[in-house]
């Protein structure tokens, strides 16, 4: 039993794979995995880790002709497509709650909650297993709303904010009682992002920070979302995203959540062959917390209740600088394509 299986059969931790190839598929769900992630910029990790499959589906893109939604939208809904077939299996043993494949769409769109929707509902078609992957900004959670309206299953994400989470499970609830309808719900905050965004802050500004206490910020805040939706007994389930090495895992096994990860980091942790440490537990130190509030603006505001206001999470830092990755990754998608007519 490797260190992931161990972790599945110990607690109720659970892990989801990030933007993988059909055999990083195969051997995640040995391990496994829980569901699949991906996001805007998968294709362009495709054209690095399995180019023969991202430029078939271009081909056939292509080939077909079909205008009726972007072509970069087709490759990347024709390619999820192959992997929620690796899933499907999971899903309907599962009884409709696992075996998820998530897709985020076009982000240079993130703006128009009336796009997001259409796209999802294309994207809805493609299989029973898929679930709308969607940015807690103001316009996003107009989108969250008609998800649930039409009862498509929802990873809120881009969250990298207690006050997010808030505004999150009001709009989720409120939509609820409204429709009637109760859809699957992931809240996932995005871990490695922050880190990397405070990271480069810290650098930047050349603020005395030591690293030890720099690496704890990201982790510290997304507990924090946790104690609140186990406090407000929320029956979402929170996912740990944008993971940039083992620790954005083993920080939170033993807690009630799902962290997503690549496969080379599964790889990194099964690797390792240990008895799984409970670590959701572990309280952050007082004076650490005290640290970064002080010196890191923007810790505080991720870190209060009432930090943000839904208008303010769309220009957030860690916001952009996300969404920038993702930008770039789709315009690779884009660049692709354009290639491949002539």
């Amino acid at each position: 039993m490797n260190y992931l299986q161990k972790v599945i059969k110990d607690t109720k931790t659970r892990f989801w794979v990030n933007n993988p190839t059909l055999a990083d598929c195969e051997a995640a769900i040995e391990s496994g995995a829980f569901g699949c992630t991906t996001n805007p910029a998968y294709c362009s990790k495709l054209f690095q880790t399995a180019p023969e499959f991202v430029q078939d589906a271009i081909d056939r893109v292509l080939k077909k002709g079909d205008r009726s939604s972007p072509a970069s939208e087709q490759v990347y809904h024709l390619v999820s497509a192959e992997v929620m077939k690796l899933f499907l299996p999971m899903h309907e043993k599962s009884g409709g709650k696992a075996g998820f494949v998530t897709i985020q769409e076009d982000p240079r769109r993130e703006h128009e909650h009336e796009y997001i929707v259409a796209a999802s509902k294309r994207a809805a078609r493609l299989n029973r297993n898929f679930m709308a992957k969607i940015p807690v900004t103001a316009p996003g959670l107009v989108a969250i709303r008609e998800m649930v309206a039409l009862n498509i299953p929802i990873c809120a994400t881009e969250i990298f904010a207690l006050s997010q989470v808030v505004a999150l499970v009001e709009t989720y609830e409120d939509a609820c009682k409204k429709t009637g309808n109760r859809p699957e719900i992931y809240i996932t905050h995005i871990t490695g992002i922050l880190d990397d965004y405070f990271g480069a802050l810290v650098k930047n500004e050349n603020l005395p920070i030591a690293p030890e206490v720099l690496k704890q910020a990201g982790t510290i805040i997304a507990k924090k979302e946790y104690k609140y939706l186990k406090k407000m007994g929320f029956d979402g389930r929170m996912l740990g995203g944008g993971a940039r090495g083992p620790h954005h895992f083993t920080n939170f096994v033993g807690g009630d959540m799902h962290i997503t990860i690549n496969w080379s980091t599964a790889v990194e942790l099964n690797a390792q062959n240990t008895q799984p440490v409970l670590a959701m537990d572990e309280e952050a130190d007082e004076a650490v917390v005290r640290e970064l509030m002080e010196k890191l603006p923007n810790f505080k505001r991720s870190y209060d209740e009432n930090g943000m206001k839904p208008e303010d999470f769309d220009d957030y830092g860690p916001t952009t600088l996300f969404r920038t990755q993702f930008m770039n990754g789709y315009a690779r998608l884009i660049d692709g394509i354009e290639l491949s007519k002539k």
